[in-house]
């Protein structure tokens, strides 16, 4: 945790999950782990976690690889990258959201739109002929 009390200009990394209630001005790069903004926290910084809960202020890039939660006390100054983005009633943002999982995600098999062969076309069904009551 990081104090209210606290201010950090650089570099924050590690392998342990983060709390800020004080300043960081650099970057913070947890990417295994959560990194939450307490509601006295102000962070002048990007932040690159697997987890980001914002209820204080950020001016800076948030990158979540899970997801990214702005709460209603929140303020974000900055463009957000995850795959889950919340916004909660009252948040305060500006910047963009890009929720396009690219690589990250498996790739779905395409659908096919071709009907099978034990199913008449549309057009070979006779008037008032419903498939579902047979």
């Amino acid at each position: 945790m990081i104090g209210p009390s606290i201010v950090i200009k650089g570099s924050v990394t590690g392998d342990e999950d983060l709390l800020v209630e004080g300043t960081v001005e650099g970057t913070i790069e947890l990417r295994s782990h959560e990194v939450s903004v307490g509601t006295s926290g102000t962070v002048n910084a990007d932040i690159h976690a697997k987890v980001v809960k914002i209820d204080g202020e950020v001016s800076g890039d948030v990158n979540g690889g899970e997801k990214v939660i702005i709460s209603k006390s929140g303020n974000v100054r900055g463009n957000i990258i995850a795959p889950r983005v919340t916004l909660e009633d009252g948040a305060i943002f500006k910047g963009s959201i890009d929720m396009d999982p690219g690589d990250a995600a498996p790739k779905k098999a395409p659908v096919s739109t071709a009907k099978p062969a034990n199913i008449p076309a549309d057009d070979n069904i006779a008037p008032g002929f419903d498939l579902k009551s047979g």
